[in-house]
């Protein structure tokens, strides 16, 4: 089951969802280290981290899953957004220098496939930052949220995943900690529930938050894979060929020659 832009916007907007992003943002500060005039992509539905953390990029792209859909991004100015496949990013190798991650990996249809594809696209120095949903945590038991749908991942399933698509983990971090009610009065227990989750149970947060470094000492072997996709012509003219067809049909195949 697949996040749908339209719903994920329709989250971020409401007070839960703004209640998330500033959970998910205190978990990204604490891992996110500055790298002046970066070429900063987002993959999923990255949009409100794109904007905090972006700020001193030297330029900023939003990426969004084919099967997810997409919104104009930003509001005012030159529209940064691409539709595209996780598999096939329309970039050139060694072009980023970091990616988030955010209501993607847990989507993926092949996840290592896709953390190839980013591997191919960061730069030597390059680092990918995914959150994902924490299979211990509440979030991942209730489908009113983003976080509800997809593959949830435990610390080591991740860290297994990113190793076997040559990347080294180097921090760690998690948020989401209160349940995730709609109601007013738990609501306004935020920050306590999120303060002390943080002591008491931090392993059932909502979130997992990784950075990951792009590890060039070991080969990949090179391998042809077949893509799946099938890209089918929009406006391809039609009749043309059959048009041809009937007039060498028609034709007389042992013309005369005059005289």
């Amino acid at each position: 089951m697949h996040s749908d832009i339209v719903d994920l916007r329709s989250f971020y907007a409401s007070p839960l969802g703004r209640l998330t992003e500033r959970s998910i943002t205190m978990a990204l500060s604490s891992i996110w280290a500055q790298v002046p005039n970066e070429r900063l992509v987002g993959l999923g539905y990255a949009l409100p981290w794109l904007e905090r953390f972006g700020a001193d990029a030297e330029r900023v792209f939003a990426f969004m899953p084919a099967t997810q859909g997409a919104v104009i991004w930003p509001a005012t100015g030159p529209a940064a957004t691409a539709l595209v496949f996780d598999e096939e990013l329309p970039l050139m190798d060694s072009s980023v220098d970091r990616m988030l991650l955010v209501h993607s990996l847990e989507h993926a249809e092949n996840p290592r496939e896709t953390l190839n594809e980013i591997w191919r696209v960061l730069s030597p120095a390059g680092r990918v930052v995914i959150v994902v949903p924490n299979r211990r945590g509440v979030w991942a038991r209730f489908e009113h949220t983003p976080f509800g749908t997809g593959r949830p991942y435990s610390r080591g399933q991740l860290g297994e995943l990113l190793r076997e698509a040559n990347f080294t983990p180097a921090a760690w971090s998690d948020g989401l900690f209160f349940p995730p009610s709609r109601r007013r009065f738990m609501m306004r227990l935020h920050g306590l529930l999120e303060s002390g989750g943080r002591r008491l149970w931090p392993i059932f947060s909502g979130v997992i938050a990784v950075e990951a470094q792009k590890r060039l000492y070991q080969g990949i072997p090179v391998a042809q894979r077949a893509s799946r996709r099938v890209f089918v012509p929009v406006l391809s003219p039609q009749g043309a060929p059959s048009l041809g067809m009937r007039f060498i049909a028609n034709s007389d195949p042992n013309p005369k020659r005059p005289g």
